[in-house]
């Protein structure tokens, strides 16, 4: 399957199902050679910054967020073909929001307070001097900034 088309598939979908969708297409995308941690941390980055309400409010709008992850930074062509690849991504991303949903307190960090990553081999970002959180197969994670929720994690209204 093409990314274009993952990516229509998303734009149809209700948003749980689309934002599930374009978090197994990031972590495909960004680490499908890495090992199941490497791509929890990937998903985790896109989590943290999903829920700080600064690239989007949906997991679509921030990893489509202009040249900030892999669906837009690749050709719409890229072809999405390593199925045993695409099982793990759609896994690693699905915990990784089941994850994320419980309270801060309880949830299990891979990489505590990475707001972004970079693979060595393909990127040199101004930000790669950050603070480096972890390093992970061949990503860094690194908090360019410090995240915090746009709004509560656990139900509660903000008084």
């Amino acid at each position: 399957m093409k990314l274009e088309w993952v990516m229509w598939l998303a734009s149809v979908l209700p948003p749980p199902a689309a934002d599930s969708l374009c978090l197994s297409t990031t972590v495909y995308l960004e680490a499908r050679d890495q090992s199941v941690r490497g791509q929890e941390a990937v998903a985790e980055v896109a989590l943290r910054r999903q829920e700080s309400g600064l690239w989007g409010e949906s997991m679509c709008e921030v990893v489509t967020a202009r040249k900030q992850f892999a669906p837009t930074i690749l050709s719409p062509n890229t072809k999405l073909a390593n199925t045993n690849a695409w099982t793990r991504a759609v896994s690693v991303a699905l915990e990784s929001e089941r994850n994320w949903s419980l309270p801060p307190e309880q949830r299990r960090q891979v990489v505590p307070g990475a707001s972004h990553f970079m693979a060595h081999a393909i990127a040199a970002p101004a930000w790669r001097s950050a603070h480096q959180v972890a390093t992970i197969g061949d990503h860094t994670f690194l908090r360019v900034q410090s995240l915090r929720p746009a709004r509560p994690t656990n139900g509660s209204e903000r008084g």
